[in-house]
């Protein structure tokens, strides 16, 4: 008999989740609150309480080949970092292509997440719904994947700021905005540097009449557009892993110089206290421009509200402002699970991996997507899914409860001590080791040796390359014929969406011609002479002249 799996949430942790499930030859049942699939990435004109909303400027920090699912490399011609719009085109693609769809129940919100009586024995869960109309439904499943995500309830510490409920103007969260309309000619304080923060700061400069963005500990500032102009995340690299691992300070270090040569932070006042790596960056391309043009000033913490008027720690004071924005993060919960299964192990959830809770008798619940690391989170959430199915399988176990919690200790302390991290940021991963902690086991992790032996134009790809998804479909469970072939036209589909305007190469002068065939005819008529090497090891491979690298 088929075992029934109820997923959450149809977000791009919950569309993966219910493929995994098929791939395993699973029966998922998908329950989703809304109207539609995407999740944070479906624009809502008003805010929707309780689900994850975003503004209409929102760009992608990561390319689309970063964030691709494992066996659909996103059409050529869609842009390198999508608008959100494009997000959701890509994940209705994955939804058709593989009719996802149809396990879906819409506008069925799931209010308790709880053990059947026999479920010692069975592993099986009560699943309680309510529809739109208020009808309640009880189901049984054999297993449950929560796929809802970390940013649907705002937080707003309004505590944390005196004077706030007598200010004078308007103040909202992050969560509430949609656009810089209404706010012509206004002074704005925005508080809070993370990613939210300083899109919005950006957007509203556009039109307000000054704009302030608040910062208790700074941040690193990086742009989308890298080196040439490609996509600054396609040099994330498993060579650059090793090095990084091998020299972590130095490699900080010098990627902080990198930064810094582009724009001082120090000089911009957004230097941060802590390393490059120890914290998620600020992905932002017009920060620096909309500083040194004065449309966006950065200050330090607010330290109260007077009136109409923002006092900061430094004791500077702006007067008259008309809106603040607060970029403070959010809160996760998950109301609708028990409450054993939402201890927290310093700021992180119980979760051994992230994804099981290690209390449980039975490994048939599975967290997919909450986690944080520096790289899309669909690569992550689908690594976690494919791993989580065959857990509900039977095809793999897990270690013991005791061997679990020692495992997952450890893995705090050592989060602590190379993240930043908090209550709005309570876990982070480093972004391949953590893909690999999962597909060992799995079986999908790439054997760049025997690679070197077999393929060594796909090995170069995989060990220097960008590390896109598409290695883990390469052998192993859930195998993909087209994974070698998406691998290997992956700068392809990077360079498409610049080709609007062909510009033709400089046609050579004579002078150089003849320099250029004098030299050659030179060189090897010498080596024909001392026969030390062959003619053919002067001919470039076609795949060469593609690669930007």
């Amino acid at each position: 008999m088929m075992q029934k799996v109820a997923v959450i949430g149809a977000g791009v942790s919950g569309l993966t989740s219910i493929k995994a499930c098929l791939d395993e030859g699973l029966e998922p049942t998908c329950f989703e609150s809304s109207h539609d699939i995407g999740g944070l990435w479906r624009f809502k004109e008003k805010p929707e309480p309780g689900r994850a909303n975003i503004y209409q400027s929102v760009v992608i920090n990561s390319s689309k080949e970063m964030i691709a699912f494992s066996d659909l490399p996103p059409p050529a011609e869609l842009p390198n970092n999508m608008h959100h719009s494009e997000v959701l085109l890509y994940l209705r693609l994955y939804a058709q292509t593989f009719n996802l769809l149809q396990h879906i129940h819409f506008q069925m919100t799931v209010v308790c997440v709880r053990q059947t009586a026999d479920f010692a024995a069975t592993g099986q869960w009560e699943v309680e719904t309510e529809s739109r109309e208020g009808q309640r439904e009880i189901h049984v499943f054999a297993a449950v994947m929560v796929c809802t995500g970390h940013f649907t309830q705002p937080h707003l510490p309004l505590k944390d700021f005196p004077g706030i409920e007598s200010f004078e103007g308007r103040h909202f969260h992050s969560w509430d905005y949609r656009s810089a309309e209404g706010l012509q000619g206004k002074r704005v304080v925005v508080i809070g540097i993370g990613n939210s923060g300083g899109d919005i700061a950006v957007d509203i400069s556009r039109v307000a009449e000054k704009v302030y963005l608040s910062t208790r500990s700074g941040a690193w500032v990086v742009g989308r557009v890298g080196p040439g102009g490609f996509p600054g995340d396609l040099g994330m690299s498993r060579m650059d892993m090793i090095i990084h691992n091998l020299f972590p300070s130095w490699i900080s270090r010098m990627v902080e110089k990198k930064l810094n040569e582009a724009f001082c932070h120090k000089l911009y006042g957004l230097k941060p206290k802590h390393g490059f790596f120890a914290q998620i960056p600020v992905v932002n391309d017009d920060l620096p421009a909309r500083i040194i043009t004065g449309r966006v000033k950065v200050k330090p913490n607010v330290n109260e509200f007077r009136g109409s008027s923002v006092v900061f720690v430094d004791g500077s004071i702006i007067d008259k402002v008309d809106v603040v924005v607060f970029a403070t993060g959010f809160n996760y919960s998950f109301p609708f699970l028990p409450a054993a299964l939402q201890v927290k192990c310093g700021y992180r959830l119980h979760l051994y991996k992230h994804v099981f809770p290690p209390s449980l008798t039975r490994h048939t619940l599975a967290v997919v997507g909450f986690v944080h690391g520096l790289g899309a989170i669909g690569p992550l959430a689908e690594m976690q899914a494919r791993w989580a199915t065959r857990v509900f399988k039977g095809l793999m176990t897990l270690p013991s409860e005791e061997t679990m919690m020692k495992e997952m200790h450890e893995e705090t302390e050592t989060m602590h001590q190379r993240f930043v991290c908090s209550e709005r940021n309570p876990l982070q991963v480093d972004y391949i080791p953590y893909l690999d902690s999962l597909a060992g086991p799995v079986g999908v992790r790439p054997n760049i040796l025997w690679l070197f032996l077999k393929d060594p134009r796909l090995a170069l790809q995989v060990l220097l390359g960008p590390c896109t998804p598409y290695q883990y479909r390469l052998s192993g469970p859930g195998q993909w014929a087209g994974a070698r072939q998406a691998i290997l036209t992956q700068w392809e589909r990077v360079l498409q969406p610049f080709r609007t305007r062909v510009v033709p190469e400089p046609e050579p002068s004579s002078y150089q011609s003849i320099v250029v065939v004098a030299f050659s005819g030179a060189a090897l008529l010498c080596c024909f002479c001392v026969n030390k090497w062959p003619l053919s090891s002067f001919v470039c491979p076609p795949s060469f002249f593609r690669s930007p690298q």
